[in-house]
């Protein structure tokens, strides 16, 4: 049965807090530091005389006299589990361990700190991580709900599309913290928010937000190992990118690695082991298979490379690990030869480790002890075995301009093959880091992206070498990175609020011990220097760094001999860290920094005759000594190239911050160590963030808060009825005493330095508990007189019931008082008669009045039914008014139809008479040219008249035509009488509709 949110909800929220404000009243509560798992007494201050105070441990009731600098004060009740540690009034160790401690024991495991998330590893799996608890967190707020790792997620997401701008999420800690963990969380809630919705044609299809998840599976088996801590620690840093389109769905993915930890391949401390791959093949393949094609034998205790530390491990199985990651290379488009030969390359890295050499008595060289694991190395790799070892022993190196065979002794042949192996190793997990980004690439247009930052957090060991070095300065890079984050924030908010400050920016703080390690002159320029001279060792690397820099940096000392005495690899120099001061000792720093490979080899391995492999070392051409100057490139280097890219990235991104704690070394859940817990505190930046916020005014409240909590302090001064929350604010600050440095009005909220709202919360309580105290009093005494009154009362009617009762003993035996006790019953008869007339007189009284009732209500009847008739006479008239509404509405409703009808009509007339008049014009017309031309034929007539007399022409052809003219004449007077009597009917016509609308109308 899947979780819901109520089984969630037990471990989000922490429960109520045993403690009160009673438990706080008049006492001076504190912390003491006294070291051990504990870290911390909880104790209460008797009484001070200077710097001495007298105090009483509340655990053990032991009295102390102690120093009153040791002592810590203790937060007021009200801060009892804080979700945010910056909330705290004492910003101090003892009360964030114990806010911690509390919560995680509670089984709440995250905390907010500021800008931080912290995340206490539980060491066991809580409910908090499902879809239920996904939809919860979406579009929340910070505020809204208790803190999680969903919530940070949250708020980059919302914070992306809102502002338009990349996000970074840093998540540094210890191996064992659970930094991969909250990784995988992050990004399963970005696979879910941004999950692009499937059509049914694509059911089939692996899905964007599928792959990111089914790359871990392969990173994992490739980069993660088991460490003293941690069973499935990762030894690589990665930086996660999430994109996303337009839509706000994810477009696709990609990674990025830092500070792969390539050292653990050769050697393993003792509870740890190698990568997880190396064990997966010998569970999950065939021994058929790792005999015959991986020239394996069935037994890792059998290869050195694997056998220094555990090689069973009870939390990892690797069968099932084999089988997840087998199913990821499928999903990730990985193709059966790839992936076997990545299996060839992995057996050759265990086979170099079983390579044994014999010293040659002859000469410094040596030779291969026992052949078949070589073979078996050159067979893998697809080399020819005898060039494989010739390269190995006897490589062929340029002195001037000629090319010589040196011969190798046998510790500078175990350092080849452990750099080839090393360097195989890192080419494949390169390769792969590829191939998952190639099957993340969708092509799809991206937008904005998420980034998850997964890297190692500060370290301090007993011996802290190279590696140690390259992981410190980029803790201190992100340090200053998220110090300098912090300053722009709280500028902003201060700037926001009106708040006058001088502002500080803590980024600079690290300056100098960043300075120290990578500018010139400084730890690692100078080791790159170093590793340019042929002569040159460790010990005059250490040397230089002596003389350029102890006693002239201040980040900069060299241990006393006090501090080194005992220790088998003592530190040569420290470095004051931010996190503490950090001893570093230089052995093998010259060899692990040039990181030399064996060029013989190199090129052997690019002409491999496996594809895989050649591919793998395509880069590797032998070169000339001017480009072998201008391609050297040592690890130092390679890692603050990396390392500027990487910070470059974050700066131009908005960051986001959780930090992962260890609360022990035994993995036991709800236990915590305190030390450790502070070591990490001050390791992850916690502690700085903290001493940071320390300078300004950590604490703010609105004022409508503010005014509701501490106006009991003032509560005299405060005028009655409405008065604005800032102003009342003001009033309580001045009439507590408060200074412009303690407190600090701003625009829409109160500003306190750190403590400042410890000592309101004392003097509340105080004022509480007076104003408590004195209402109980008054309390208590209105009892006290309601109880004597009662007693008074009591003792009044005990005496009045004495003198009774002493009266019937002196009665009882009198001769008149026996006659008076047998006549008192007669007495009562003489009443019985009176009584009875009393109750017939008010019986005729009731009467009279019940017929007074009887005729009002006939009276009210009668109206009553008088009223109803006329109700029913009305309502019938109503009826019938009702009808003739409706009538006269569809007769009104009639009317108009048929005016529209006649308007319809009219118009149509209208367009007829307006086109027969067109008509008649046109008529009218050709009768005034026809009559012109009859007057003109007339003319024409008479003048042929006159032109026969004369010219005595022919008459009778003049007369037919004179005669065809006239029966045309005749045809269109004709047509024009029709056209006058068209004309006439519709006029008739037009005047009936215009008397049939005035009617209507």
């Amino acid at each position: 049965m899947a979780a819901t949110w109520e089984d969630s909800m037990k471990y989000l929220y922490a429960p109520k807090a045993d403690k009160t404000a009673s438990d706080f009243a008049g006492k001076r509560m504190a912390w003491l530091p006294i070291g051990g798992d504990e870290g911390f007494a909880k104790i209460e201050i008797l009484k001070q005389e200077n710097d001495d105070c007298q105090i009483n441990l509340i655990d053990t009731n032991e009295k102390r006299t102690v120093n009153i600098n040791d002592c810590q004060p203790m937060n007021p009740p009200k801060f009892e589990m804080c979700t945010d540690m910056s909330l705290l009034s004492y910003l101090n160790e003892g009360g964030i361990l114990h806010n911690l401690k509390t919560r995680y024991v509670a089984n709440v495991i995250y905390t907010y700190s500021g800008l931080f998330c912290i995340a206490v590893n539980p060491y066991k799996r809580f409910p908090i991580y499902t879809d239920v608890v996904i939809a919860q967190y979406r579009g929340k707020k910070r505020t809204e709900l208790p803190p999680h790792v969903f919530s940070i997620a949250d708020n980059a997401y919302s914070d992306m599309l809102q502002n338009r701008e990349n996000q970074s999420i840093l998540i540094t800690g210890e191996s064992g913290a659970g930094k991969t963990e909250n990784t995988k969380k992050v990004i399963q809630y970005f696979a879910s928010i941004g999950a692009v919705p499937q059509k049914e044609g694509d059911a089939k299809k692996m899905s964007v937000e599928d792959q990111v998840v089914m790359c871990n599976p392969v990173l994992e088996a490739y980069g993660n190992a088991k460490t003293v801590r941690n069973d499935n620690s990762s030894r690589f840093g990665k930086f996660i990118r999430v994109h996303f389109g337009k839509d706000a769905k994810l477009a696709s993915a990609d990674i990025e690695y830092y500070l792969l930890e390539k050292a653990r391949l050769t050697y393993q401390n003792p509870e740890e082991r190698n990568f997880h791959i190396f064990y997966q093949i010998f569970k999950g393949l065939t021994q058929e298979y790792q005999k015959n094609t991986l020239l394996l034998d069935v037994d890792p205790n059998n290869y050195k490379f694997l056998s220094n530390g555990d090689v069973e491990v009870k939390s990892q199985d690797d069968i099932e690990l084999w089988k997840e990651n087998e199913e990821a290379m499928l999903i990730l488009n990985f193709s059966p030869d790839e992936k076997e030969s990545i299996l060839k390359l992995m057996s050759a890295c265990m086979l170099f480790g079983n390579i044994t050499l014999k010293q040659n008595k002859r000469d410094e060289g040596c030779e291969i002890e026992n052949p078949v694991f070589i073979e078996k190395t050159a067979a893998l790799l697809q080399v020819p075995a005898a060039d494989f070892q010739k390269c190995l022993l006897k490589p062929r190196v340029k002195v001037g301009t000629e090319m010589v065979t040196k011969s190798q002794n046998s510790e500078q042949v175990y350092f080849a093959c452990k750099a080839l192996c090393k360097a195989i190793f890192e080419r494949v997990f390169k390769w792969l880091i590829g191939k998952c980004n190639a099957a993340l690439d969708t092509k799809k247009p991206r937008q904005n992206f998420c980034g998850v930052l997964d890297i190692a957090g500060f370290e301090i060991f007993d011996f802290n070498t190279f590696e140690q070095l390259c992981i410190n300065l980029t803790n201190e890079r992100l340090q200053q990175f998220f110090n300098h984050h912090m300053f722009i924030l709280e500028q902003e908010e201060y700037k926001k609020e009106g708040i006058v400050w001088k502002f500080i920016d803590f980024g600079l703080d690290l300056e100098e011990s960043i300075d120290l390690m990578e500018k010139p002159m400084g730890i690692l320029p100078m080791l790159d220097e170093e590793c340019v001279f042929p002569k040159a060792t460790d010990m005059t690397y250490k040397d230089k760094v002596l003389t350029q820099h102890n006693k002239k940096h201040p980040k900069f000392s060299v241990p006393s001999m006090k501090a080194i005495k005992g220790m088998d690899n003592p530190p040569h120099f420290n470095i004051h860290h931010y996190a503490g001061i950090v001893g570093y000792n230089v052995g093998d720093w010259l060899t692990k920094n040039s990181d030399p490979l064996n060029e013989n080899c190199l090129d052997l391995f690019r002409k491999s005759a496996m594809p895989f492999m050649a591919g793998l070392f395509e880069d590797c051409v032998p070169a000339g000594p001017k480009d072998r100057k201008k391609t050297f490139q040592t690890m130092a280097m390679v890692h603050r190239k990396s390392l500027n890219s990487l910070m470059t990235m974050l700066h131009s991104t908005y960051p986001h911050f959780i930090r992962c704690l260890v609360p022990n070394n035994t993995k036991t859940p709800g236990m915590v160590e305190a030390e450790l817990i502070l070591h990490q505190l001050r390791c992850n930046g916690v502690l700085e963030g903290i001493r940071i916020v320390r300078q300004g005014f950590p604490n703010r409240i609105a004022y409508p808060e503010f005014k509701q909590r501490y106006q009991i302090l003032a509560a005299s001064e405060i005028p009655a009825g409405f008065i604005e929350a800032k102003e009342a604010t003001t009033i309580i600050i001045k009439h507590f005493g408060l200074t412009d440095d303690e407190a600090k009005p701003g625009n829409t909220k109160m500003f306190f330095r750190s403590g400042i709202l410890g000592r309101l919360e004392d003097a509340r309580d105080e004022r509480i508990t007076a104003i408590l105290t004195a209402f109980q009093a008054i309390a208590r005494g209105w009892l006290a007189r309601k109880i004597f009154k009662k007693l008074m009362e009591q003792k009044v009617g005990v005496v009045v019931l004495q003198r009774n009762i002493r009266q019937h003993f002196v009665l009882r035996n009198w001769p008149w008082w026996k006659l008076f006790t047998k006549v008192k019953p007669l007495l009562s008869v003489a009443r019985q008669e009176d009584e009875i007339r009393a109750k017939e007189e008010e019986m005729k009284k009731a009467l009279e009045e019940a017929e007074i009732v009887l005729k009002a209500k006939k009276e009210l009847e009668e109206k009553f039914e008088k009223l109803s008739e006329d109700r029913m006479k009305i309502q019938s008239e109503l009826e019938k008014e009702r009808q003739a509404a409706i009538d006269a509405e569809n007769l009104c409703f009639t009317l108009e139809t048929k005016q529209k009808e006649l308007e319809e009509e009219n118009n149509e007339l209208i367009d007829r008479i307006e086109e027969e008049e067109d008509n008649n014009f046109s008529v009218a017309e050709n009768k005034r040219t026809v009559e012109a031309e009859l007057i003109k034929v007339k003319e024409e007539l008479a003048a042929l008249a006159e032109g026969l007399k004369s010219a005595g022409g022919d008459l009778a052809g003049k007369e037919s035509e004179i005669k065809d003219k006239l029966e045309e004449l005749v045809r269109k007077d004709e047509d024009i009488k029709k056209h006058e009597s068209k004309i006439k009917d519709l006029g008739n016509r037009l005047g009936e509709t215009e008397q049939a609308l005035t009617i209507s109308s």
